[in-house]
């Protein structure tokens, strides 16, 4: 089936067509939930988030140039309404208040089941435990598989800038998990 690119949809949207905007929010709506979601690690921080940026990218739909791709766009503002519901919410959020997360895999023995889901509970953990700038670079990098350069030109870094995050940020990480798991 044709789908519309998402530069077509901006236009129409622009020109007040109600679906063509609608569009743009079904297309993304999971990505920037399951992004926000990571990042805050609280489902109802992660939908008001998500509703924040989108709203957030309509009203400034029309500063929408086209030099970069849409989905870029729309991550940069998610990045930006991220580091401020991090900076209205200073208090940092105890380990203990994270949501477990459930592993859904068919098949698999039970015994598989309960060490895959400690081992996913123990990364989330201490993904949440990064610092903001590191935990974006792991979100984009592994998440929303992003290059490099995405990721600098997302996060208005270089590129050296998001590897030395990335890179800082495993070590952090292989850290954690190795004491984790001795």
């Amino acid at each position: 089936m044709f789908e519309r690119s998402d530069e077509t949809l901006v236009k129409q949207a622009l020109n007040g067509k109600k679906s063509a905007w609608i569009t743009l929010v079904k297309r993304y709506e999971k990505n920037l939930y399951n992004y926000t979601l990571r990042m805050v690690s609280n489902p109802d921080d992660a939908m008001d988030l998500m509703q924040d940026v989108f709203m957030a990218v309509f009203r400034n739909l029309a500063t929408f140039r086209g030099e970069s791709p849409f989905k870029g766009w729309m991550f940069k503002i998610a990045h930006y309404r991220c580091i401020e519901f991090y900076r209205r919410k200073r208090p940092t959020q105890s380990l203990d208040d994270v949501p477990e997360q459930e592993e859904e895999a068919e098949g698999a023995c039970p015994e598989h089941q309960v060490v895959a889901g400690q081992r996913a509970d123990a990364l989330h953990q201490a993904v949440q435990c990064l610092p903001v700038n590191q935990k974006l670079v792991v979100e984009l990098k592994f998440f929303q598989h992003c290059t490099f350069d995405d990721i600098a030109n997302q996060l208005g870094i270089s590129v050296n800038t998001a590897k030395s995050r990335l890179y800082s940020a495993l070590d952090k990480l292989k850290g954690k998990l190795e004491f984790d798991y001795v």
